[in-house]
């Protein structure tokens, strides 16, 4: 009985294997764009940065100044993130097998994942 319960769930594992391996390759190609338009975001903004330091602004200031907009654009998308993940996880319903659509734990990963990126980008 064990063989046919495997046997018949052999093709949703491979599924779920396969979706696991690109979500994960999606999940790191997500985290490097977001670092590279965070960086190319904080490189536009030398020349101010410089002028901002040059007129006596202290290097906390610019810190926060230039980690706060970064901070800012991506709770921001996270939380459209979350938004739409949350959305379109109900046309997945039948695909999951162990995990519920609105899986807590899933989003809050997720979420802090992305979210360290972008502090570390920052």
């Amino acid at each position: 009985m064990d063989s046919l319960v495997r046997g018949a769930q052999s093709g949703t594992r491979f599924e779920l294997l396969l979706i696991g391996v690109f979500a994960s390759i999606a999940a790191i190609l997500a985290g490097v764009g977001l670092y590279g338009v965070l960086l190319t975001a904080v490189r536009q903004r030398n020349r101010e940065i410089g002028v901002r330091m040059a007129l006596g602004t202290a290097p906390g200031t610019i810190f926060s100044l230039v980690v706060g907009q970064g901070l800012r654009l991506s709770i921001a998308g996270v939380a459209l993130g979350l938004a739409m993940a949350f959305a379109l996880t109900r046309a997945m319903t039948s695909m999951l097998v162990g995990v519920e659509p609105s899986d807590p734990t899933t989003y809050t990963g997720v979420a802090i994942f992305f979210f360290a990126i972008a502090t570390l980008a920052s």
